[in-house]
């Protein structure tokens, strides 16, 4: 017969043992040099503005003056065509190739006023055809430089059913004027 290994007798579990005679020695640490756990709240009352002493005017303008290219093009874009465009495009626009199907004239508008409309008058434009005339002005009425001038030329260029775009002819407006080249309306659209 095969020996069997005796079994060993089970030990009695331990006591679990006591928290105060494990830590008894333990010290709790001194409040010095110590990080608050939480950020003080803000005082209530806000702080006063630090009082700024006007420029002198001659100042002020020679700065503005010189800020305008910061944040605008340096020069005017004549003319713009979309890349994929043949190149033949400007020359045909400026020519008349496209019969003007619709005028929006923008004098007298400030900046707002004047995409409002622009953003309007290219979305009902293109359902009636495919070039559009938007005079917008030379500028002579501006303090200095002409706003929407420089502004519409802008959006156009970044306006995704505009192809191409050229300043008008002296009899159309010149540079006062822009003809348009907007894309054709989809077939599939209701």
């Amino acid at each position: 017969m095969p020996v069997l290994p005796s079994a060993k007798p089970a030990k009695p579990p331990e006591a679990e043992p006591d928290f105060r005679a494990l830590f008894g020695d333990v010290r709790p640490l001194k409040d010095g040099n110590r990080v608050p756990p939480y950020s003080p709240k803000p005082s209530p009352r806000p702080r006063k503005p630090d009082r700024q002493t006007p420029l002198p005017p001659e100042l002020e303008a020679a700065l503005l003056a010189s800020a305008v290219g910061w944040f605008e093009p340096a020069e005017l874009d004549r003319h713009f065509a979309r890349s994929g465009m043949p190149a033949t495009t400007l020359r045909r626009l400026r020519g008349g190739h496209w019969p003007v199907v619709a005028e929006l004239d923008l004098h007298g508008l400030d900046r707002y006023q004047a995409q409002d409309r622009l953003t309007l008058f290219l979305h009902r434009a293109r359902s009636r055809g495919q070039c559009v005339r938007i005079i917008h002005g030379k500028g002579f009425g501006s303090r200095g430089e002409p706003v929407l001038k420089r502004m519409v030329r802008s959006w156009l260029k970044h306006h995704p059913e505009v192809l191409a775009f050229c300043e008008a002819d002296e009899r159309q407006g010149g540079s006062g004027a822009l003809m348009v080249l907007l894309r054709r309306p989809s077939l599939l659209q209701p």
